[in-house]
């Protein structure tokens, strides 16, 4: 058998890499992808309890909650898609979350108008390009029509919000 030259890492090594690659902070997209290939409602409510945090509660607060209208055009707004790979140089949208306040109607009436759409393209290019599509979906209220099985009553059941999105 040939000898391993003693400047590459071991074959071993890149196996146990490979597992882990990407194992840092998952993308809100893809927990909801997780969710949405879950085979039935207990298993989806599962995989939100699993990865529950401040910020994907924002988000889903955001698509879901009816009272939460959001102070910017319908739509995909003008954007040029952040094209880095998965956790290298993009920011992360739940931690992005905790601003969503500044786009929704009366979250901050210090911005204007032109200024709360040129903040939300910002955020925008600075997401992964699957965060960006969830950001957008929540504005537009359509999270549900991406991911199969993500539904108000579904993500009011997993954290046991009333009908107001709240704990009671």
């Amino acid at each position: 058998m040939a000898e391993q030259n003693p400047n590459l890492i071991p074959p071993k090594a890149m196996e146990a890499m490979a597992r882990t690659a990407g194992a840092g902070k998952m993308l809100v997209s893809e927990i909801f992808t997780k969710i949405n290939n879950a085979k039935d409602k207990p298993k989806k409510i599962e995989v939100l309890k699993q990865y529950d945090t401040p910020g994907m509660r924002m988000i889903l607060k955001g698509a879901f909650d009816p009272k939460i209208e959001w102070d910017l055009p319908p739509g995909t707004p003008p954007y040029i898609e952040n094209e880095a790979p998965a956790g290298t140089e993009h920011t992360y949208l739940e931690v992005e979350a905790k601003r969503l306040y500044n786009f929704a109607v009366g979250g901050n009436d210090q911005l204007n108008k032109i200024r709360k759409e040129t903040l939300f393209i910002q955020m925008l290019e600075g997401l992964h390009a699957s965060e960006a599509k969830v950001l957008i979906d929540m504005k537009n209220k359509s999270l549900n029509k991406t991911y199969k099985g993500l539904t108000s009553d579904m993500v009011k059941e997993a954290f046991g919000w009333n009908a107001d999105f709240v704990k009671p």
